[in-house]
């Protein structure tokens, strides 16, 4: 592909069951969506206008939209339960070719492999979709093509997909994906819980940005990892939530598609 136009989708919105508004609860005095969007600025691959936080039509995501827009990113409004469909508008809308996927709740995800992956997705012209394995959870993002989000669109059939929605990209009889590994082994340490859905995953960030934050500066996976090491009571903040996330994430995983005949498949079954 020759010049592709590429961007960022972050899906967002403030009202989530568990904790209310969290991405613009503040941590070090900023709204935590701001210090997401500091990640994402630094990916070599993005500018502050090709950052796109993807939100609702609700009127609860007014406030957001005011939140993202003064800090420089744009915003893309549609369906509130299909992800996939508001990913789909949000790329025709602002004519990608390609773009970083990055999880609203993963507030310390790595710019590094924002760009790994990219770069991954860039060089192969067969790839539809890039992940990132072994990492823990929170830091990864994934990279894909509009060619992939055509192929996810064509054949999905669950429109309730706003948990899981990006197994339909990484499910082989849709896209032609792949994941990278770790570039260290210092960055794989399984025992942490690095994404955003409980109080206590909040106050897990706040002790990690209250120790490593500085303005202007945007810290990275290797700096969080040698804190807990340090501190391990940090870690305590929220790992006893992980059995319960995962559990809630499996219960989501029920994702159909269709290869075109009758029969509906299920995603990764």
């Amino acid at each position: 592909m020759t010049d592709p136009k590429i961007g960022a989708v972050i899906p967002i919105r403030l009202a989530s069951e568990r904790l209310p508004q969290k991405a613009i609860k503040p941590i070090c005095g900023k709204p935590i969506v701001h210090h997401l969007l500091d990640r994402a600025f630094d990916s070599k691959y993005l500018e502050k206008g090709n950052v796109i936080v993807c939100t609702t039509e609700e009127s609860s995501d007014d406030l957001l939209v005011e939140v993202v827009e003064s800090y420089g990113a744009n915003i893309y409004r549609g369906s509130t339960d299909d992800l996939l469909n508001r990913f789909d508008h949000a790329i025709d809308h602002y004519g990608f070719d390609c773009v970083i996927q990055i999880d609203g709740d993963d507030i310390c995800a790595e710019p590094e492999y924002m760009d790994l992956t990219m770069d991954k997705l860039l060089s192969d012209d067969d790839l539809d979709t890039v992940s990132a394995k072994g990492l823990p959870l929170g830091i990864s993002t994934k990279s894909f093509s509009k060619r992939a989000m055509k192929k996810v669109i064509e054949k999905y059939r669950s429109t309730e997909n706003d948990t899981g929605f990006g197994s339909y990209f990484t499910e082989p009889a849709i896209c032609n994906h792949v994941a990278i590994e770790p570039v260290s082994e210092n960055h794989i340490f399984e025992r942490i819980r690095l994404t955003l859905d409980y109080q206590e995953d909040f106050d897990f960030f706040n002790a990690i940005y209250t120790e490593l934050y500085e303005e202007g500066e945007v810290f990275h996976l290797e700096d969080i990892l040698n804190l807990v090491k340090e501190k391990p009571e940090i870690i305590e903040l929220n790992y006893f939530l992980q059995e319960e996330y995962f559990e809630r994430w499996h219960s989501k995983q029920n994702f159909f598609y269709s290869d075109g005949g009758d029969d509906l498949k299920k995603v990764n079954s």
